[in-house]
């Protein structure tokens, strides 16, 4: 099965770091310039780069495991209040829920142009906030707490949203990265000065390590913003699934088109 290149892309670039490490290396042993003895504390000073750079890919994996739901989230939400209106529409030919379903699928286009980066969050959020005016506008038809559960789902969607722009945009312990990327620096300057031999030895174990940390790094700060999409709408790189939010758009699309029509059945409206 091939993978997708997004997958090979944080191994690569490791590779390549580990390529021009090892290259320094073979020619720092032929030109005799290795100045550091294999001891104890090299194992120490290594397995406390890990240490640090675990601790921090544990942070981050917790954060992204959240965010994976988050998108799903949203789509149940956005898509509750678009199934009620749909209902408000039908039932009661209320002109306001015909008009809050139109403004569903246009919010919804917003929410996938923001998660690439087309739009502002405060832009969004206006968009979000400005759903409680259909909510009023449906009070002469419908019950007190059919509007209350409109409110809480509307609730749910700014919580959602306000927590993957935090993520977004802070990064997860900044003074632990800098930490990580300095001893990480540090150990690889001193695993190029490391006396071992033979040459291609030195080379071997030298080229593995500098990998193994490399990508570590690498894939670090890549977890750390599960959202980082391009304008085009493509991953960056180990990116959390869009898939509910573009389900959720073609099923309120649908929804328009059978709130549009004269003819609208029971049955269509169940399939969708």
């Amino acid at each position: 099965m091939r993978l997708p290149f997004p997958t090979w892309r944080l191994p690569l670039q490791a590779l390549a770091a580990a390529v021009l490490i090892v290259v320094v290396r073979v020619l720092m042993d032929q030109a005799g310039l290795e100045r550091i003895s294999v001891g104890p504390l090299v194992a120490t000073i290594i397995t406390a780069n890990v240490f640090i750079l675990g601790f921090l890919l544990t942070g981050v994996l917790s954060d992204y495991k959240e965010s994976e739901k988050m998108p799903g989230e949203l789509a149940v939400s956005m898509g509750t209040i678009a199934d009620e209106c749909l209902l408000l529409w039908r039932h009661k030919q209320a002109a306001p829920a015909r008009d809050c379903l139109h403004y569903m699928l246009d919010l919804t286009i917003s929410l996938r142009r923001w998660f690439c980066k087309g739009e502002r969050t405060q832009d969004l959020m206006g968009k979000l906030h400005g759903l409680g005016d259909f909510f009023v506008a449906f009070e002469p038809f419908t019950q007190a707490n059919f509007i209350v559960r409109l409110k809480q789902e509307q609730g749910a969607i700014t919580r959602i949203l306000t927590r993957i722009h935090t993520i977004r945009e802070t990064t997860f312990v900044s003074s632990g990265y800098t930490m990580a990327k300095l001893v990480t620096l540090f150990v690889l300057l001193g695993l190029l000065s490391i006396k071992v031999t033979p040459w291609y030895e030195s080379a071997f174990l030298v080229g593995i390590i500098a990998w193994f940390l490399s990508y570590l790094i690498l894939l670090i700060e890549d977890l750390d913003n599960p959202f980082d999409y391009g304008r085009d709408g493509r991953p960056r790189g180990q990116e959390v699934s869009l898939k509910p939010l573009e389900d959720l758009e073609k099923r309120i699309a649908q929804q328009v088109e059978l709130a549009a029509s004269a003819s609208v059945t029971d049955g269509e409206i169940a399939r969708v």
